[in-house]
């Protein structure tokens, strides 16, 4: 399945099953921020897409919007666990041992932006995937580690769905 049609997929089924959007958009953002998911599950698409949804389908923001930040919160959680245990054994670990670059890219991020580094790479990508598992791997104190985690999850969260409300109305009021 492609990128296009899964985000059309999971848009649909949410519009369709309203009372299951907040379970979904949970496991979009544990999906999209979880290290090796990540890599395979874009779901930063599907997340604008239900953003979309907000306003015009009747689904509360509130409600969508903590269950984004908490899954993406608790999905760099688990990664960040992972590194902090099994260290740079994940990089002979598939999928990033197809992609040997990223491990080191997270290390030089990490080791020039520490603590903001969490809060700027869940904006960016492959980063997001990769980041957590650094911060682990180098054994960032756990709570330097969640404070920014948390806290950039909810503004990451706020940004995709909001995102996705702006380019709604811009398509309703013709500025598309």
């Amino acid at each position: 399945m492609d990128f296009q049609t899964f985000v059309q997929q999971t848009v649909d089924f949410v519009r369709h099953n309203q009372a299951w959007a907040v379970p979904v958009v949970f496991a979009l953002a544990f999906g999209e921020s979880l290290a090796f998911i990540s890599l395979l599950l874009p779901a930063w698409g599907a997340l604008v897409a239900i953003g979309a949804l907000i306003g015009s389908s009747g689904i509360k923001f509130w409600p969508i919007w903590v269950a984004a930040s908490l899954g993406a919160a608790f999905g760099d959680w688990v990664s960040y666990w992972i590194g902090l245990k099994l260290e740079y054994r994940v990089a002979h670990m598939w999928p990033l041992s197809r992609h040997p670059d990223l491990i080191p890219r997270g290390e030089t991020f990490m080791k020039k932006w520490g603590i903001p580094g969490i809060f700027i790479g869940r904006f960016f990508g492959p980063l997001r995937a990769i980041v957590p598992l650094i911060a682990g791997i180098f054994e960032m104190p756990f709570w330097h580690f969640q404070i920014a985690n948390f806290a950039s999850a909810f503004v990451w969260a706020a940004t995709l769905l909001t995102i996705g409300d702006v380019i709604s109305k811009a398509v309703i009021w013709g500025l598309w």
